[in-house]
């Protein structure tokens, strides 16, 4: 068992490895003290754990078997994504959180929600903020990132869909589930995007093709 002495001597990386291989209880804990630690002043800024931590994210939760133990870790991957170092590329997990949506554990989906609203609000930036200085390159790449995600969003929606959603009126009357889930990831989408943005990005997503 993890002894709380022990707890506030450890690093990212060795608390991910309890996560990895510890039993269910230390590994619950160590998930937890990941946020402990970011926030604390024992934090010396050492990044380039939590880059490497955040990279190979996608290839550690493959090894996984136990459900809770996928849980614990895409939690604490959470709590540091926003810390990652693909600036030039910043969708670089999308498709390994786009799969974690169909998860169905909540807590799971919750977390992979946070991530992608994380990472709207700094694509956005240019939407909401006219005035704020960025390259012409910059905004486009996030255009585009912007309209994959709304189509790859969509697309889960589609396969997700059953006729008993008809009956909700509201995002948030709806029974919890995958779908829930990316609703509420989209509804994050319009609030930063705009009205008129997101029309921009329903037209080219349902234009008509031409026969």
């Amino acid at each position: 068992m993890l002894k709380n002495k022990a707890i506030h001597t450890k690093t990212f990386p060795e608390f991910f490895n309890i996560i990895l291989t510890g039993n269910k209880e230390d590994s619950r804990k160590a998930a937890r003290e990941v946020r402990k630690l970011l926030y604390s002043s024992r934090f010396g800024g050492k990044y380039s754990d939590i880059k490497l931590l955040i990279k190979n994210a996608p290839i550690e939760y493959e090894n996984i078997v136990e459900d809770w133990r996928k849980e614990n870790f895409v939690m604490a991957v959470s709590v540091l994504y926003f810390l990652h170092d693909k600036e030039s590329q910043p969708d670089f997990l999308f498709s390994w959180l786009f799969y974690l949506l169909r998860h169905q554990n909540g807590n799971i989906r919750n977390a992979v929600r946070r991530m992608l609203e994380n990472e709207i609000g700094s694509l956005t930036v240019h939407i909401r903020i006219p005035d704020y200085k960025q390259s012409k390159s910059k905004s486009e790449q996030s255009d585009f990132i912007l309209l994959n995600l709304f189509v790859n969003l969509n697309n889960l929606l589609s396969d997700l869909w059953k006729p008993a959603y008809k009956k909700y009126k509201y995002i948030s009357s709806l029974p919890t589930s995958p779908y829930k889930t990316i609703q509420m990831v989209l509804g994050r989408m319009e609030d930063d995007c705009g009205e008129a943005y997101m029309k921009q990005l329903k037209d080219l997503l349902f234009k008509p093709i031409k026969k």
